[in-house]
């Protein structure tokens, strides 16, 4: 093969090895599944929770969990309580046990534009533990989302704690 024609065939094939990774690397980088849709916004890793204390009930503590997913997600639906709720402090588990309490088959809307929260409410009195986080599992009208999501901020809980339904709004 002359020299001429094989610097030629170099050239061409360095550019398309160029080419298919530049192409792997844009793949790698896009918020797009094979599919063309965006990753689903109640996958744990793509939002966000926050706990802040709510206003009292009749001899109850509240505490809003409020999620957000940031634009770039698909969204999803979500229906019940959190399932495997579980608190921590500072990383060391907390040992409360909790329940459920209001309807657990509304089916709520969640992902970017639409923050959803949920309730945990904890018996008034002196008792109780702190904790600085909460681990859940967010139900879906036909099972559960892998993984644990999570939240973060201070609370007080205390046997009897129970979670209530997610809802729509922040």
């Amino acid at each position: 093969m002359p020299v001429h024609r094989r610097s030629a065939l170099i050239a061409a094939t360095a550019t398309l090895l160029v080419g298919v990774a530049g192409l792997g690397t844009a793949l790698a980088s896009s918020p797009t599944t094979a599919g063309g849709a965006d990753p689903s916004a109640c996958r744990p890793a793509n939002h966000t929770a926050r706990i802040a204390a709510g206003p009292a009930g009749a001899g109850h503590r509240h505490y809003r969990v409020t999620l957000t997913a940031a634009p770039g997600y698909e969204p999803c639906r979500l229906a019940g309580s959190p399932a495997d709720m579980r608190f921590h402090q500072h990383g060391s588990p907390r040992g409360v046990t909790t329940g459920r309490y209001g309807p657990q088959h509304a089916v709520v809307t969640f992902g970017p534009g639409h923050p959803v929260h949920f309730d945990i409410r904890v018996p008034g009195g002196p008792g109780g533990v702190r904790a600085d986080e909460a681990t859940f599992t967010l139900r879906t009208p036909d099972g559960v989302i892998p993984g644990e999501s999570s939240a973060h901020g201070p609370l007080v809980v205390d046997a009897g704690t129970v979670i209530g339904p997610v809802l729509s709004g922040g």
